[in-house]
């Protein structure tokens, strides 16, 4: 039987990061929604604030601040497609306008899957 190493394997729980940058205005925010939603699902998510510098924000591929992720992917739908990697503020297109946190509902979409594998 083939082996699988661990780096390849989903954890063992969802991982829900929040990247964000020194002085960002929707920091706390972010790192609100993300527990809120985590607790809102009953979720064992573990929420991990990541402060990337500009050479671990192109490295990881951060969109600006703040991101949220779960288990490595972009809350925001269509993200996988931008490619402006920046150490800077990010805002979301959500309904009609613009707004610096990503809309909730996005994140629900992004645990549910992460909570409901084996």
């Amino acid at each position: 039987m083939p082996t699988t190493s661990a780096a390849r394997q989903p954890p063992a729980r969802p991982l829900v990061e929040v990247l964000t940058i020194p002085g960002c205005p929707n920091r706390d925010a972010a790192i609100a929604l993300a527990e809120r939603v985590c607790e809102h699902l009953g979720s064992a998510a573990e929420v991990r604030v990541i402060d990337p510098d500009q050479p671990a924000a192109e490295q990881a591929r951060f969109l600006g601040s703040p991101t949220i992720r779960v288990d490595g992917s972009d809350v925001e739908p269509g993200a996988e497609r931008h490619e402006g990697y920046v150490h800077a503020c990010r805002l979301y297109w959500v309904g009609h306008s613009l707004r610096g946190l990503p809309d909730e509902d996005w994140l629900h979409q992004a645990l549910r899957p992460a909570e409901a594998r084996p």
